[in-house]
């Protein structure tokens, strides 16, 4: 009886927080140009890629953002949308993808790639991801200021800053949460930053707390959910691909090299996708 139990227990926690396998290689698509963010398109056919291109704090006109099918990734148009800077993190909304590009939030028609709109971010350094929430509200990160910027209504605004936000990277919109995946101190404008770990942050009174017990983890940057109690998200500086789980818990579920970046994830396939910044290229995963 007492071994009944204990399986029936371990069955019970395995059905709650249920165990990601290393994940398996499906493609490589090499010949990008530093590409820092994968968006899959709702269809689940392609994704959109950004490419930096050189520096990422370069005001240089050469970034560009590309397509690429999900089935084998071959390259569907290198420069789909073209004349950015540096662009990064990657939003849907409305019928446009959102681009972060240095110290701009760039508004390109998600079907054509041309370029409908720039809206100044002033003050902003570098910004990061972007995440929409389900009313097309599009929140961006700086990475070098502490801050987090609110795109609603045709207006990009500083939403908030401080160092209770540990220089966010990722970002994630769960619910009445904003999910953030904290670089750490001093951000991308210095050398040497902190490890730190996620947090959450209300769209309601934007308080923020740790998202766990808060305990460092690493560089954090691409943030994606994986179920309802634990997210897939990278390091960039130490080239690792985590499972952390709600409580700060994290599995290491692949070693890669620096550079690993803001990924892409499609559940229905459980395809993950990983652009490799500087090794100019994109990995996709299946997580069985």
């Amino acid at each position: 009886m007492r071994a009944l139990l204990i399986a029936a227990a371990a069955t019970l926690i395995a059905g709650t927080n249920p165990a990601c396998a290393s994940p398996t290689e499906l493609w490589q698509t090499s010949g990008l140009k530093h590409p820092e963010s994968a968006l899959p398109d709702p269809t689940g056919t392609f994704a959109y890629v950004s490419n930096v291109n050189g520096d990422a704090l370069a005001k240089d006109g050469n970034g560009f953002i590309s397509k690429i099918s999900l089935a084998d990734g071959k390259i569907i148009e290198l420069e789909w949308a073209k004349g950015l800077d540096a662009p990064k993190g990657l939003a849907l909304a409305n019928g446009r993808l959102y681009a972060s590009d240095i110290d701009k939030l760039v508004e390109i028609d998600a079907n054509s790639g041309n370029i409908l709109a720039r809206y100044d971010a002033p003050g902003s350094k570098f910004l990061n991801d972007a995440a929409a929430g389900p009313d097309g509200t599009v929140y961006v990160s700086d990475s070098s200021t502490s801050t987090i910027w609110r795109f609603k209504d045709g207006k990009l605004e500083k939403w908030l800053e401080g160092e209770a936000l540990k220089y966010p990277n990722g970002l994630h919109v769960s619910g009445d949460k904003l999910i953030i995946a904290a670089w750490g101190a001093p951000g991308t404008s210095g050398t040497n930053p902190a490890p730190a770990n996620l947090l959450e942050v209300s769209l309601a009174d934007k308080s923020v707390r740790d998202l766990g017990d808060g305990k460092p983890i690493g560089n954090l940057d691409g943030l994606e959910p994986y179920d309802a109690t634990s997210y897939l998200v990278t390091d960039w500086v130490a080239g690792r691909l985590y499972r952390i789980d709600v409580s700060d818990n994290a599995d290491l579920l692949l070693k890669l090299n620096q550079g690993s970046a803001d990924i892409g994830y499609v559940p229905e396939q459980r395809l993950l996708l990983i652009p490799m910044m500087l090794d100019n290229k994109l990995i996709a995963y299946r997580l069985e």
